[in-house]
């Protein structure tokens, strides 16, 4: 690619994840309140490495992993062909995030941003977030995409509903025929101009934190019993065949031999699968099914 960025793009990118990590986790502490994050640093076979940081049993986080990483490997044939690219080196940085809370009633998130740049010299980002909530409260849909919307304002006043559409495609269940949540932003292969592009990921990893947080604080008092936890695992179910499905980071870590342990971090806890389930008609689960089952529009 004739104007593809350069090697000192690449760290510029690279530094922001780290101290995006860093700027999450401490936030994230603060609003836990008692746990904080395990950090296991590792080394890819093919060069560089990551951080891996877990929190485990909070008050507000049953389980939760931001991870960072920047690594050198070798596309396989397979994993070229489906890039529609030829085999060669990769180097590739990101940063991504799964938080599972302890409440119910507290939504799931996901969140990530990749930078990838080949030996052709091809180079591109891509990422996205999205809210699984196990109840559905509206106001923390809609505050979740408004705030997704301000940011990529700032890049592009058209690219929410472009990237808002790709996300409740790409969240899809197939197999289910239902979304994975109630969606977000998802992106890929982004090109254009470099400086640009980085500008619009740093404006949407900025606005992580204010997406999610004000919805964690208002849901952490909110009363639950055992039957919420049973739905609660359920649902969790259904994220896990998501991640080990179809999930395209899921697939790139383990096909270019990322760590085990840092991919499949995005895995809940505890999660369940109950034989040909469904909630009782007019129940408050029944209502999240009956939106994860057509498109939304929440803003």
């Amino acid at each position: 690619m004739a104007n593809a960025p350069s090697p000192p793009f690449h760290e510029s990118v690279e530094r922001y994840f780290r101290e995006l990590q860093n700027t999450i986790c401490r936030a994230l502490e603060l609003a836990d309140g008692t746990a904080t994050f395990r950090e296991d640093l590792w080394q890819h076979p093919s060069g560089g490495g990551g951080a891996t940081r877990v929190m485990e049993r909070g008050t507000l986080i049953e389980k939760g992993g931001v991870n960072f990483s920047s690594v050198t490997s070798q596309l396989s044939s397979a994993l070229a062909a489906k890039m529609h690219v030829p085999a060669q080196e990769i180097v590739a940085t990101g940063i991504s995030l799964v938080l599972h809370p302890a409440s119910p009633m507290a939504p799931t998130v996901h969140m990530n941003a990749r930078y990838l740049r080949l030996e052709s010299g091809d180079a591109w980002f891509g990422g996205g977030t999205d809210l699984t909530p196990w109840y559905l409260f509206e106001e923390d849909a809609r505050h979740f995409h408004r705030t997704l919307k301000a940011a990529c304002d700032t890049h592009d006043p058209s690219s929410y509903a472009k990237f808002k559409h790709w996300c409740d495609e790409y969240f899809f269940i197939r197999h289910r025929g239902e979304t994975r949540g109630v969606g977000g932003v998802f992106f890929d292969y982004v090109r254009g101009e470099p400086d640009r592009t980085f500008a619009f990921v740093r404006a949407l990893g900025d606005a992580f934190l204010p997406a999610y947080l004000p919805i964690l604080e208002r849901r952490r008092s909110e009363p639950w019993g055992p039957e919420e936890k049973r739905w609660q695992r359920i649902r969790r179910g259904r994220y896990v065949e998501f991640n080990l499905v179809y999930d395209r980071g899921t697939l790139f870590g383990l096909e270019t031999n990322g760590r085990t342990e840092s991919i499949l971090m995005s895995l809940p806890p505890e999660a369940a699968w109950e034989y040909d389930h469904e909630p009782p008609a007019g129940s408050r689960e029944a209502a999240l099914i009956t939106v994860l089952r057509q498109s939304q529009t929440w803003i």
